[in-house]
């Protein structure tokens, strides 16, 4: 295989760069808590595959890759405990807007 045909480690940096810019702007800019919740999910897999990519080209060892799981677990179980209070909070305003969330009460 030619070398300008070979994927290396650098475009495994520009792909987590542009997946990190994307979901902070996608933080930033959305109103909605699910489109928060997509901006987070990106930046979690811009990570996974920086630590992926170090891993592999880098290191050669395994702890990228085990951190790697971790954040995808991470990731999981942040998605699932959000979906439920965006849940609550849809039952409660009719809205998933997060500028109505300093109404909330405890």
């Amino acid at each position: 295989m030619s070398e300008l045909m070979r994927i290396g480690l650098n475009h495994y940096l520009v792909l987590g760069a542009v997946l990190f810019s994307a979901g902070l702007c996608t933080m930033m800019i959305k109103r909605n808590a699910i489109g928060i919740l997509v901006g987070v999910e990106l930046v979690l897999n811009s990570a996974c595959i920086n630590l992926l990519a170090f891993s592999r080209y880098c290191t050669g060892l395994l702890d990228g890759q085990v951190v790697a799981i971790f954040v995808i677990v991470l990731a999981a179980a942040e998605a699932a405990v959000a979906l439920a209070i965006f849940l609550s909070f849809y039952h409660r305003f009719a809205t998933v807007d997060v500028d109505r969330g300093d109404k909330l009460r405890g």
